[in-house]
């Protein structure tokens, strides 16, 4: 902890005005706690943008996941408090929904002015756990969580922009939950751009972003969420020898060829139903306004089949990275 001979600051407030409220809803409005009732136990991840690392609440003895989001460079040492009001209030409109991570609270140091996002701790990343092909009835069961909490995050008005392995959490019994909101931003109207700004990660890019387009929905999570469920299929990352844009674009062009054809789309899923080609199909979409949305995909009959237990197929084995990442 730093030394207590340091003055202290005010502790913070504010209000999240990134992020919209639910319908109805005042923004919320948030009294820091302190992170000095925190003991620090491990780091699990650690990047550009911050730091997340496990942790005891000393109240309760409840283990937690807390992040600080870096400084940014000219901010004299301060955190940016709208990125921390951006992504708390994006977690806050999700709270109790079982397939995205849980807020505790936001707690701040009196002595460095530092604030961070306490979060339930839930356990290593999907990432990890990614060391061989899941059946098609794990996978169903796995996405079926997955486009569950995107069906509540773009509900709220909020897409994710960062969806992949690394920021799926895998909790007890096969549990998943989405987290790190860290690049969440709130939806725009039609036709309003983004700021200029690269958003998610390579190898699960919407072919929107690859082109550059600053107008664009929560489609480019669908896409995410469809590169992953070929993951689960195969084992391996659908666009994993890309380096740049360009690779990732001409790759994404080929597999829409390749979609009017289905024994050379699907070559490497030789078992994998007809529903199931469906829905990967949609969320593969290379147009954005043809892509299933999460609800669209929900209703699919593929979900109609029996999910296989998680608990076994998830079980502890030694992790490929670490818990979080960041780009």
């Amino acid at each position: 902890m730093a030394a207590a001979t340091r003055r202290k600051r005010p502790a913070p407030t504010g209000t999240c005005s990134s992020c919209p409220a639910a319908a109805g809803k005042k923004r919320p409005r948030y009294q820091f706690g302190s992170i000095y009732n925190y003991e620090k136990l491990e780091v699990l991840g650690e990047g550009t943008y911050g730091v997340v690392v496990k942790a005891r609440d000393q109240r309760t003895g409840e283990t937690v996941a807390i992040k600080w989001i870096r400084p940014d460079d000219d901010g004299a040492g301060a955190t940016d408090l709208r990125a921390v009001f951006r992504e708390a209030g994006c977690l806050e409109a999700c709270r109790g929904h079982p397939s995205i991570v849980q807020m505790k609270e936001v707690a701040a140091d009196e002595v460095t002015g530092h604030v961070f996002i306490v979060m339930e701790f839930v356990g290593p990343s999907l990432e990890s756990r990614l060391t061989r092909p899941f059946s098609e009835a794990e996978t169903r069961a796995m996405m079926r969580q997955l486009l569950r909490g995107a069906e509540k995050l773009h509900g709220e008005g909020t897409v994710h922009r960062d969806i992949k392995p690394d920021n799926i959490l895998v909790g007890p019994g096969g549990t998943l939950k989405i987290c790190d909101l860290g690049m969440a931003a709130p939806a725009r109207r039609a036709g309003e751009p983004y700021p200029e700004e690269t958003v998610a990660a390579l190898w699960y890019r919407a072919p929107e972003l690859l082109r550059g387009a600053r107008t664009y929905g929560a489609a480019v999570d669908m896409w995410a969420l469809g590169c992953v469920m070929s993951e689960l299929l195969t084992g391996e990352p659908l666009f994993e020898d890309a380096k740049t844009e360009d690779d990732v674009l001409h790759r994404a062009h080929d597999l829409e060829d390749a979609m009017e054809f289905t024994d050379l789309a699907f070559g490497d899923l030789p078992e994998l139903s007809e529903a199931g080609r469906e829905v990967l199909r949609g969320l593969l979409s290379f147009a954005p306004e043809k892509r299933l949305t999460a609800a669209e995909a929900l209703s699919h009959r593929w979900f109609d089949g029996e999910d296989a237990p998680l608990s076994s197929a998830l079980c502890p084995r030694k992790d490929r990275r670490g818990f979080i990442s960041f780009i």
